[in-house]
């Protein structure tokens, strides 16, 4: 047989190297650093300390984001006292602070793709991997240096999501849904937010995120905008995203220190959440032009601090109080740490909010299309089923007489909701599944467990995959219990492959007779 296509990822990396030519394309190199917690296990391992005595000191690091030892020795006494009693384990942490920050080992990052006007072994080293893709050795910010193309393709499960909905509403409901049209004022659908019943909505369902929603009550799509951006470690931590929920309702005061940005932050109530906001600041104060002002929306403390000069005399120049101008520019290095990309958080932004529309409008074809793209993930379909149930759509059984391949939406009939898939029972495999429903839709529906065992094929469906048929209650609507059905499985097998081996030697009888006489002799 041919082999599988790519996935949608790879077609894309596999284009643009047949279009630019593959000694002009490289996927990037990540490298994983030695972190505190790392650095100790590893050095603790390499002088041979019992794995308990090293797990004893890595649980008294603290959880600060990017820690460094030092800072973790300095904030936790326990750690200085073990090491005082035990000289093993003073000389763990001594090895620990030099070898810390080190690449520990190398990966290809998932979605960065480089691509060179030239072939980029005059530009960069490269290496080839075992599965014969081509990687430079530089990671990104060595190719931001040389001034090279980056491009990341994301692929996303979200997509694959929409789309089998979109297609599921049309099969079922007759409704042809164009994804570009859809209201961005619709109240049902920030219902789904404000409620923090998000799951499986894109980037808002964790725990924490469903909190911040129900204090937060989203009512328009920069708000969404807005806390993907702040959901992340940095602002979390520094207290920016309760300073935020204040501001909205009220209970905050907004100032804005200079009447420029009053334009340019009304829309995030005075807080600094986007680099392009970064840049409006520095041009509208300061006077850069947007392609300078590019050098302060980066994430790099480092570079703000060489702007804080030519920030500051910049707005100086322009009539403004300095003293005012130095807090305007603290926030926007304080911002350096956690800064990110309005256009990157709108189109996340977007997709959560396609999602939740569809989840408000149409919830049994969304959650069927949410379960079958979490097929074989047992934790996350439980969850969705619950999901489904506290919405009050019944999770139908698995039926070998109703079940399709994937989780589908039942909207006729007297039973409504949506039907198990057959490959979402456990070792029932794609081609088991696809044979069962090839017959079924040849020769009509399965009136028995021995009916069923002689039409389909056993060389898909093997005693395995019967037990998990019966385990599952796909045979249940045949009449019998399941203890029924396990009692006689080797019977129905028996009585299965009889009938196929009548059926091959009558298709033998045939063809002897057709060609057994005068079949050309050699």
């Amino acid at each position: 047989p041919p082999p599988p296509p790519p996935p949608p990822r790879g077609e894309v990396i596999q284009y643009v190297t047949e279009k630019y030519g593959r000694e002009q394309v490289a996927q990037i190199i990540t490298f994983g650093t030695l972190g505190a917690r790392t650095a100790i296990k590893d050095v603790g391992r390499a002088l041979e300390i019992p794995y308990a005595d090293v797990d004893r000191v890595t649980k008294l690091i603290p959880t600060t984001l990017n820690i460094k030892l030092k800072d973790a020795i300095a904030q936790e006494p326990a750690i200085a006292d073990l090491a005082r009693k035990d000289p093993r384990i003073a000389e763990v942490l001594e090895v620990a602070q030099r070898v810390e920050g080190m690449a520990r080992n190398c990966g290809m990052h998932a979605a960065g793709v480089v691509i060179s006007p030239v072939p980029l072994k005059e530009l960069v080293p490269l290496y080839k991997t075992n599965k014969d893709e081509i990687v430079t050795e530089y990671d990104m910010n060595g190719l931001e240096k040389l001034a090279l193309l980056k491009m990341d393709f994301l692929g996303l499960t979200t997509l694959d999501i929409i789309q089998d909905t979109l297609a599921l509403i049309e099969k079922h409901r007759g409704v042809k849904i164009v994804v570009e049209e859809l209201p961005l004022n619709d109240a049902k659908t920030y219902q789904i937010f404000s409620r923090g019943f998000t799951s499986g909505v894109f980037q808002f369902e964790s725990r924490g995120m469903c909190d911040i929603l129900r204090k937060y009550q989203p009512e328009r799509i920069e708000d969404l905008c807005a806390l993907n951006a702040l959901y992340r470690p940095g602002p979390i931590q520094g207290g920016m995203v309760d300073d935020f929920i204040d501001r909205k309702h009220g209970r905050k005061q907004v100032v804005y220190d200079f009447p420029e940005l009053k334009e340019l932050l009304e829309e995030t109530y005075g807080v600094i959440v986007y680099q392009e906001q970064v840049m409006q600041i520095s041009n509208r104060l300061a006077g850069y032009s947007l392609g300078d002002a590019d050098a302060m929306g980066k994430k790099k403390a480092e570079e703000m601090a060489k702007q804080r000069e030519r920030f500051v005399s910049g707005a100086r120049e322009k009539g403004h109080s300095q003293k005012k101008v130095e807090k305007v520019f603290d926030l926007m290095e304080q911002f350096a740490g956690y800064g990110f990309n309005k256009s990157h958080s709108a189109a996340y932004a977007y997709l959560a909010y396609v999602t939740a529309y569809l989840k408000a409008h149409y919830p049994t074809e969304f959650l069927s299309a949410l379960l079958t793209s979490e097929t074989g993930n047992t934790a996350k379909v439980v969850k969705y089923i619950n999901e489904a149930r506290e919405m009050g759509i019944a999770v139908l059984p698995p039926d070998v007489n109703y079940s399709d391949r994937d989780f589908t939406p039942v909207t006729t009939g007297e039973q409504q909701g949506i039907r198990f898939g057959l490959c979402a029972i456990r070792n029932l495999g794609a081609g088991a599944a696809e044979s069962m429903i090839a017959t079924r839709a040849a020769d009509g529906a399965f009136v028995s467990f021995y009916d069923f065992c002689e039409r389909i094929d056993l060389s898909a469906v093997n005693r395995r995959v019967l037990e998990s048929l019966i385990k599952a209650g796909a045979l249940d609507s045949m009449g019998a219990n399941r203890a029924q059905f396990m009692g006689v499985i080797d019977q129905a097998m028996e009585s299965g492959q009889r009938v196929w081996k009548d059926r091959m030697s009558g298709q033998v009888g045939l063809f002897g007779d057709l060609f057994g006489s005068s079949a050309p002799k050699e």
